[in-house]
């Protein structure tokens, strides 16, 4: 029988005398965004001027109309920079090496804009098909390439990523797949030349994304 109703309030759960049920009050910084109760890292400022300096990159790339859609684009970038640096990981599987993921970002995103350039600006969409100063008799000619270059933008986007995320790591497991059979001499340099390749595939993790990334603002920033 509880012998006083207010006992459920009283700090009961302790670990060397030390009262856990205090740490309720600590809770609330779960809710509350990052920035308002820690000091920023050098980390987390180091990305911060990241994003901003690819903010102010992507909106001078967008036309007017466009301005807002560069956080779509940062927030791009920072998904598959991530995912291409987990890759790097041993026993981490790598998903923007396959075309699942990839085809997955670019193909929404070429839809949505031939659609919205197409139902909003018609007529600068077919301006795009013919290049200006192109001779009349060429003209059918450009429509067909400009058409069919439009058209395989999603999959060289999706390929080159894959691509370039699927060599890297070829090269790593291959070279990473000779090493019992080698000499000790031998071994040290090939140790050395996987330091090397590992941080090739850093630069290339990053680069990758953001190629992806500009390619796509350039695609938006075409329809106006």
């Amino acid at each position: 029988m509880m012998a006083n109703l207010f006992s459920i309030f009283e700090p009961s759960s302790s670990i060397f005398n030390i009262s856990l049920n205090w740490l309720s009050t600590l809770l609330g910084l779960l809710f509350m965004p990052y920035l308002y109760w820690a000091s920023p890292s050098r980390w987390s400022l180091m990305w911060s001027n990241l994003t901003q300096t690819l903010h102010k990159e992507f909106n001078a790339l967008l036309s007017s109309s466009h301005m807002g859609s560069s956080i779509l684009f940062v927030s791009l970038f920072s998904l598959i920079v991530f995912n291409n640096f987990l890759g790097l990981l041993p026993y981490v599987f790598t998903s923007s090496s396959h075309m699942v993921m990839t085809l997955s970002l670019s193909l929404p995103l070429w839809i949505t804009l031939m659609i919205f350039g197409w139902l909003n600006s018609t007529n600068n969409m077919f301006a795009h098909l013919v290049p200006q100063g192109t001779p009349p008799i060429l003209m059918p000619f450009m429509v067909l390439i400009e058409t069919i270059s439009n058209i395989i933008r999603p999959g060289t986007l999706a390929i080159r990523l894959a691509a370039n995320m699927i060599a890297g790591h070829l090269l790593l497991t291959l070279l990473g797949g000779t090493g019992p059979s080698l000499s000790t001499s031998i071994l040290t340099l090939l140790i050395f030349s996987q330091i090397l390749l590992l941080t090739l595939e850093s630069a290339v993790a990053i680069i990758q994304s953001y190629v992806f990334a500009v390619l796509s603002t350039l695609y938006t920033g075409e329809i106006s």
